[in-house]
């Protein structure tokens, strides 16, 4: 009995099924093999990628390492030249010091004089006024003392009031022009801004450096996610090193310098000298210097400090208010009130002569 043709084609379906069933089974390895090496693949480019940004990281660290070193000569450069000129300045202040010892000495041996002679009312009290306005115009001349040679004149005016002689009124009016001369000069606060000055030399072990500040930022975002369970926190941490591979930002201002330990304690230091470097050229008179230092201080703090915090801020204020301040004039003297006491003092000698 012959078979149809279905019947044929009934026993060879199952056949081929079962060819392509043996082909699948014989090219599973095969595929498994090509994800392997695709996936292998994927990795080393990943890895390779991550080592090239590692590689680049480690390169613009090393050249900010060497800017900073280079702004740290620099910076002990100028402590240097700071510590010369303190070393100047305190060579002056020993020379103003040692004439006022001078007219000190001088002041002493002059009340000895005036104690052994015997004078009249007049010339007793023109030799005092006389030595007062000597005083206060070796105070104006060394230390700018303008409260001083005004309070000498002042009182000079008043005992001539009081004695309400014609004679005098040459030297009333001599004195009457030195006061006013002296009560029209700006009112400046020498003493007070020299306190402001110290008290900021003495806060600068308090202000905040700028890459502190930086550091301490992903440090908090870390301390934020330590509680929850340990999957949670391992997440965490996983979350926050994948996400510093690639950091991405818009820097509108310059970043501030890695500073190691101890190139911070030289920028201090340094920034405390030129803050007494500026005191100095206060007491001095020096307003180029002055202006110089505060100006320097000033572009120091901006640099290197943490303006954004209430101390780098108040300090950078005071300073500012400080450079506004003009330092700068011409000191008058009181010899026109010195030469008319002296000159009416010579006429009476000669007049008792």
């Amino acid at each position: 009995m012959s078979e149809s043709p279905s019947d044929e084609r009934k026993r060879t379906a199952p056949s081929a099924a079962e060819a392509v069933e043996r082909k699948v089974r014989r090219n599973r390895p095969a595929l498994v093999l090509l994800a392997l090496v695709a996936l292998s693949a994927l990795l080393a480019a990943a890895w390779i990628d991550t080592r090239s940004r590692i590689a680049g990281t480690q390169e613009e660290v090393a050249r900010r390492l060497r800017e900073v070193e280079a702004d740290a000569r620099d910076a002990r450069s100028a402590a240097r030249q700071s510590q010369e000129t303190l070393r100047e300045a305190q060579v002056r202040i020993a020379q103003l010091e040692t004439r006022l010892a001078e007219s000190q000495s001088q002041q002493l041996a002059l009340e000895a004089l005036y104690q052994e002679l015997s004078r009249t009312r007049d010339e007793w009290q023109l030799a005092e006024i006389e030595q007062v306005l000597a005083i206060a115009s070796q105070q104006l001349q060394l230390a700018g003392n303008v409260r001083a040679g005004l309070l000498a004149l002042q009182l000079a005016e008043s005992r001539l009031n009081r004695a309400d002689r014609p004679q005098f009124v040459p030297i009333r009016r001599a004195l009457a022009r030195d006061i006013e001369r002296l009560k029209a000069l700006p009112a400046i606060d020498f003493p007070g801004m020299s306190l402001r000055l110290d008290a900021l030399a003495a806060s600068v072990d308090a202000l905040p450096l700028a890459y502190d500040e930086r550091l301490q930022r992903p440090a908090a975002a870390r301390t934020e996610g330590e509680g929850g369970s340990l999957f949670a926190r391992f997440g965490a941490d996983l979350w926050a090193e994948l996400k510093q591979l690639v950091v991405v930002r818009r820097i509108t201002t310059p970043e501030p310098p890695l500073l190691p330990p101890q190139e911070s304690f030289f920028l201090r230091e340094n920034l405390r000298l030129r803050l007494l470097d500026a005191r100095l050229s206060l007491l001095a008179r020096d307003e180029a210097g002055y202006r110089e230092d505060l100006r320097a201080a000033q572009a120091w703090l901006r640099r290197y400090f943490d303006v954004r915090s209430k101390q780098a801020a108040d300090a950078l204020a005071q300073l500012r208010q400080l450079s506004a301040a003009s330092i700068s004039f011409e000191m008058p003297t009181i010899s026109e009130s010195l030469d008319a006491v002296r000159s009416f003092k010579s006429r009476r000698e000669r007049a008792g002569g």
